[in-house]
């Protein structure tokens, strides 16, 4: 099997990266055509203004409200407002009672519902279901025909609950438009009357018999099928804590008979009420004796996550009323983003001016890399503004410019790298691939810390400080995708072009600028300080001296050898020459 060769796997990379963000800037696209998205990111508070909501916090049976409810009540709202996918808000408490909310934008009637929502969620059984304007009016029912208890209840789900005022209010309550307002308060040892908003459904449900308080958590996510392979269904995952788990157990185990006997009796359902309305009413197909339980249906994503918010953070001990709701102007204002801005380019622009001067030519490659770099970070950050409500705060635009510094570096680091083997006597394609592979074990090290620390601060901070943290980690995967996806291909690439390969002047990877010389020049011949002085000095010092002594050893006994065979020679001349005299004398 033929393996991929070096130029061949750079071309793919590039291609991967332009078929990432070509899919990116579709999606985006597609969210703008739809009306649903915008090319421009969304701005946080301190940018955009937005709303500000002061909530009075009521508790139960009119008692005063304690500084621990209140925290409890800020912490709460605060999550109901994340969880919603609004970021960037702020919420405070005023003078000890009231809770100040200011969020970015103008809040939908969902979130503006979710804030105020009551904790007054609770778990009751469904006894009967009537469906809008299709049950009689009260009117149309004879006195005679209007139900009469024939004795006390044996269970909340016993038909005897229901007497003559229950269901006449029943009969008069309308859950399709005009809706009939839900009651502010209701005894949870008595039955109800509730409306499942969004259905036109109405119930006489029966008294309470498991308290919000007993949920443990909540999430969603795709249905789990009997071999445990995941399904294209979402589903709601609830749990109670110990108490509420025994109370569920009881419950499932009635409710569950009723579906055994007849799977479409409304006896058989249990529904979540929030705030006197049901958010919910599944019916219980199985007896829930661990706590554990999965509501499954005709659920969307976002139907899902909503419900699992709302179990999640129905339990708060106090309800509250929106006492004043008005429009709030930015906190900073354009100007301060302007200057932000400015700042940003500032740095950016000596970052260019650096990378030209040190590196020249290869200084381009560094321009390129942060272009795509801010692309494929300003598509990121338009794409969570649209899917997840991400908007973008004065500190998360300094943390896109403290980002540019820390982006710059891993160039920096990887053209170090390059140089240093130049100078070691590689060729341009050897030291593009051997600089790589001790840059990315340094690359890889900086970011994990960079991301580590976003993580945390994130994590542990509030308010701006999180759009700091980020800004900060999301760049820093960008450069991450950069670096990998277009920085190594492209020089891949270049050090086999002839401008770049055979190590022109102005490339910034001059072999004579970087004092770097073939190790060896010919036979017998080495580096000599005149060659490359700065070698002489450096790690290749030892070398060449080692090679020169070497040298002067063969030199030496050549010379040696050549001695003596002179040596011999000359004897033997003297010797006949002595001879020649002697013969002479006689």
């Amino acid at each position: 099997m033929a393996r991929t060769g070096p130029t061949t796997s750079a071309r793919r990379t590039l291609l991967w990266l332009g078929a990432l963000l070509i899919a990116c800037t579709l999606l985006l696209g597609g969210g703008v055509i739809s009306g649903a998205a915008s090319w421009a990111p969304k701005l946080a508070l301190d940018l955009e203004g937005g709303t500000q909501m002061i909530l009075a916090p009521k508790v139960e049976g009119g008692a005063a409200i304690t500084e621990e409810q209140l925290n409890q009540a800020v912490a709460i709202i605060r999550q109901r407002v994340d969880g919603s996918g609004v970021s960037e808000a702020e919420i405070t408490t005023q003078g000890g009672r009231n809770v100040i909310v200011s969020m970015p934008g103008k809040p939908t009637a969902e979130t503006r519902e979710l804030i105020k929502a009551s904790a007054n969620m609770v778990f009751r059984p469904v006894i009967q279901v009537g469906n809008g304007p299709s049950v009689p009016t009260e009117s149309q029912v004879p006195e005679a025909q209007l139900p009469v208890p024939t004795a006390a209840p044996a269970n909340a789900s016993d038909d005897n609950w229901i007497d003559a005022a229950l269901y006449r209010t029943f009969e008069a309550t309308s859950c399709v438009p005009p809706v009939t307002e839900a009651p502010t308060e209701a005894d949870p040892a008595k039955p109800m009357v509730a409306c499942e908003p969004g259905t036109g459904f109405k119930y006489i449900l029966g008294p309470v018999e498991v308290p919000g308080k007993d949920i443990k958590d909540a999430s969603y996510g795709l249905q789990q099928g009997a071999q445990g392979v995941t399904t294209n269904q979402w589903s709601v995952n609830l749990s109670f804590n110990a108490e509420g788990a025994t109370k569920f157990r009881d419950v499932t185990q009635r409710l569950h008979s009723f579906y055994v006997t007849d799977p479409n009796n409304p006896k058989s359902q249990f529904a979540i009420v929030l705030d006197n309305q049901v958010i919910s009413a599944p019916r219980s197909q199985a007896v829930i004796t661990d706590g554990n339980s999965s509501i499954t249906g005709n659920f969307t994503e976002a139907s899902a996550k909503s419900l699992a918010d709302k179990l999640k953070f129905g339990a708060l001990p106090i309800s509250f009323d929106i006492q004043s709701e008005e429009q709030i102007s930015a906190t900073l204002g354009g100007q301060q983003l302007q200057m932000g801005l400015l700042a940003g380019l500032i740095g950016l622009l000596l970052v260019v001016v650096y990378s030209l001067f040190q590196y020249r030519a290869l200084g381009f490659v560094t321009i390129a890399s942060l272009v795509v770099a801010g692309g494929l970070t300003y598509l990121a950050i338009a794409i969570l503004g649209w899917t997840e409500n991400y908007r973008l705060s004065l500190a998360g635009v300094a943390g896109i410019i403290v980002a540019i510094g820390q982006t710059a570096d891993s160039f920096i680091v990887y053209f170090e790298r390059i140089r240093d083997e130049l100078r070691d006597g590689r060729s341009l394609v050897a030291a593009v691939e051997n600089g790589w592979k001790r840059a990315k074990r340094t690359i890889l090290a900086s970011k994990a810390v960079n991301l580590l620390a976003a993580v945390v601060l994130y994590f542990v901070a509030v308010g701006n400080v999180r759009g700091f943290a980020f800004t900060l980690g999301l760049t820093a995967i960008a450069d991450l995708i950069v670096v990998f996806m277009f920085t190594h291909p492209t020089l891949q690439l270049l050090a086999r072009t002839k401008f770049f390969g055979e190590g022109h002047t102005f490339s910034g990877l001059d072999p004579k600028r970087l004092g770097a010389v073939p190790l060896y020049r010919g036979a017998g011949r080495i580096r000599t300080p005149e060659d490359a002085p700065s070698v002489a000095k450096g790690k290749n010092a030892g070398a060449a001296a080692e090679a020169e002594r070497r040298q002067t050893i063969a030199e030496r006994r050549l010379a040696a050898k050549q001695e003596q065979m002179a040596g011999t020679r000359g004897s033997g001349s003297a010797d006949t020459a002595g001879n020649d005299k002697t013969e002479e004398s006689k």
